[in-house]
């Protein structure tokens, strides 16, 4: 499909907003430059590459933390500059989770040593969930094996932990808005569009957030605190913040779910089980997209419940990771069911610690974003989460428009809609490359 023929009215019907997309000439996704790339498609002009140790930028220290320096936001968790994924997939010490068990599952697991911690039917999503303790002395991975030998052709798995996959200049110049070109569109810009988020916590008392509307539920367990709110209070803003916050549409109702909880080391984790039952309020809710600003490792039972989420009209979009490793993918945007977004830094490299691979889809700029801070004030936050707020609001608007039902027709859709970047086509650095529309909202 030609550009020009996408480029034309998006009406919502149902709404009092009149929206159209258009192509940016922001300086983030617009302008161009000639430019050489190796076999992966990244770029190698001396003064350009942002992905090797042997250039000048790949060694440039990240502001600070602390401040309003800047933070990154991958790096303060063990996931960005430095750090390798870990050799083998995090779980919940002491624990598996098994979907639709059959009646006398119960029984017999107590029987061999297991203990019942909860059990939870998600009605939407048509699944039931039964949490269980292992054995005292079973490693949750042999544990998993055990249920399934004794249960053959039923679904186990670990309780697979998550982490949030997450420069000087004058703040307003760098948020969310403005490093898109999106700060002409109306402060309204969103009503009737309906937004979820799986993230951290919120601080719904900062003023980017204060008074927008935003539904929060968290879903950590019962007798753990949940984790810290910096990283979910600076998607939320980029999301749906106040239009002098940089929120890309201020208009839109959010639901968020927070799926982090402080472990009994003191560490933040966000598990299988929690996102499982934030999907299935967001489900229920039927919102028209969800913003994954998350990363772990592979599990089936999630895989399952977001594969029946998209299909029931869902459209997720996550981010690929900041592992800095190549060889191994960061999930749940890795899923086919999930749009795959990795970061940019500046108009045409890519963050140096993203992950890559032939499951991304877009890039959208994801370095030195100023956006708010849990306690009040903001900073520069850098991270492939951050990139992600950029295509989940469009891909919110494009489904209450009509114009896109799942995430195929959505790849389709947007494939025409983006500055390449990297080899010509589809590559594993960019995907189909960044986006490069702007909403124009009339009140």
């Amino acid at each position: 499909m030609p550009k020009s023929n996408f480029f034309g009215p998006l009406a919502f019907t149902a709404l009092s907003l009149s929206t159209v997309f258009t192509l940016t000439s922001s300086a983030a996704f617009a302008q161009s430059k000639v430019l050489q790339y190796d076999s992966k498609g990244r770029v190698i002009s001396a003064d350009q590459y942002e992905n090797t140790s042997k250039s000048p930028q790949a060694n440039e220290a990240m502001p600070k933390n602390g401040n309003g320096e800047g933070l990154d936001w991958d790096r303060s968790i063990g996931e960005g500059p430095g750090h390798q994924a870990p050799a083998q997939p995090p779980y919940v010490p002491g624990e598996v989770l098994a979907l639709d068990p059959p009646k006398d599952f119960i029984g017999q697991a107590v029987s061999m040593g297991f203990g019942i911690s909860e059990t939870t039917t998600l009605h939407t999503l048509n699944i039931q969930m039964v949490r269980l303790k292992t054995p005292r002395g079973m490693d949750p991975v042999e544990a998993v094996k055990v249920l399934s030998r004794k249960f053959p052709g039923q679904e186990f798995d670990v309780n697979t932990t998550y982490g949030p996959s997450a420069g000087p200049s004058k703040p307003s110049a760098r948020t969310a808005r403005a490093l898109a070109g999106w700060q002409k569109i109306s402060p309204t810009c969103g009503k009737g569009i309906r937004l979820g988020m799986i993230d951290t916590g919120l601080d719904l008392t900062h003023p980017a957030l204060r008074n927008q509307n935003i539904s929060y539920r968290s879903f950590n367990r019962t007798d753990r605190k949940p984790g810290p709110a910096e990283h979910g209070t600076a998607i939320a803003n980029m999301l749906v913040g106040k239009a002098q916050w940089g929120g890309l549409l201020p208009g839109a109702k959010l639901y968020a779910a927070n799926m982090f909880e402080i472990n009994d080391k003191g560490q933040t984790v966000g598990s299988a089980a929690a996102m499982l039952k934030a999907m299935e309020w967001l489900a229920q809710l039927k919102v028209d997209a969800v913003n994954l600003s998350i990363a772990g490792n592979d599990n089936k039972l999630v895989r399952r419940a977001l594969s029946t989420a998209e299909r029931a009209g869902l459209l997720l979009v996550a981010s690929v990771g900041s592992w800095g490793d190549n060889s191994r993918l960061a999930f749940p945007a890795a899923y086919s069911d999930v749009v795959a977004v990795t970061a940019l830094k500046g108009q045409n490299l890519v963050y140096k610690y993203a992950n890559s691979g032939p499951h991304i889809d877009f890039a959208a700029p994801g370095t030195g974003i100023w956006s708010a801070k849990s306690g009040g004030g903001g900073q520069l936050f850098y991270g492939t989460s951050f990139a992600v707020p950029y295509l989940t609001v469009t891909a919110g608007i494009l489904k209450q428009a009509g114009r896109t039902q799942n995430s195929d027709q959505f790849r389709k859709l947007l494939s025409n809609a983006v500055k390449d970047l990297g080899k010509p086509g589809r590559d594993n650095v960019f995907g189909y490359g960044a986006l490069n529309v702007r909403p124009a909202c009339k009140s």
